[in-house]
């Protein structure tokens, strides 16, 4: 594994405990995002660095998610059928944001982007990225209060992710699989997660995120 890796116990110390927050890792230039995919479409991912093949489709909505364990709730620690391959994909921060401004919010409560449900009815139908926050989870599975984002990519949007944006793709399921075995003998302690942190998203796109308002939802 050549990305940086931490504790997950030393982590969540400085992590917040409850809110909307897009956690990630990240550096300078860069951020990385992760999906859970059958074999055949990591290895050609892995292999081409970037995704295509007979069993990937790019008339499919595609979701990428920035926090780890959300990742690993949703794949079942890459257990779940079609999920079994864990691929840490990593994207310019300029492409990364490119999305995010083009983000509609799967719930009309999420957001005051829009002045209307109409207005977000409509975007939603159009737009090409959809914004879904979902309960982080702990190690074992457990909801937390905070929220984790992932991101829906369709159209020709999902192309220029899936062939141009991609800087790296790697196959981190050894990794996942380490992990997960110290999560079921109960060693927590010893699991180490991606080194993630709260990631500086531009304030002009922060209202069309439903970042820093009432996040009760409608």
């Amino acid at each position: 594994m050549d990305f940086p890796a931490e504790l997950y116990l030393s982590q969540i110390q400085r992590w917040p405990t409850s809110g909307r927050h897009v956690l990630a890792q990240y550096d300078r230039t860069s951020i990385l995002v992760y999906q859970a995919f059958k074999p055949s479409i990591a290895q050609y991912a892995v292999e081409n660095q970037k995704f295509g093949g007979p069993d990937f489709s790019l008339t499919r909505m595609t979701w990428i998610k920035t926090n780890f364990t959300w990742m690993m709730y949703r794949s079942g620690w890459a257990t779940k059928k079609n999920q079994e391959r864990i691929l840490a994909i990593r994207l310019s921060r300029y492409s990364f944001e490119e999305i995010l401004n083009k983000a509609v919010t799967t719930s009309f409560g999420q957001s005051r982007f829009f002045g209307t449900r109409l207005d977000w009815q409509m975007a939603g139908e159009t737009t090409n990225v959809r914004l879904q926050w979902d309960p982080d989870h702990e190690l074992n599975g457990n909801n937390l209060q905070r929220k984790a984002i992932q991101l829906g990519i369709r159209g020709d949007l999902a192309k220029l992710y899936a062939t141009e944006w991609i800087l790296s793709i790697k196959d981190i399921t050894d990794f996942v699989q380490e992990q997960y075995q110290l999560v079921q003998s109960g060693d927590i302690n010893l699991v180490k997660t991606p080194v993630e942190d709260l990631y500086p998203v531009p304030d002009q796109l922060k209202p069309r995120l439903g970042l820093g308002i009432d996040e009760e939802e409608h």
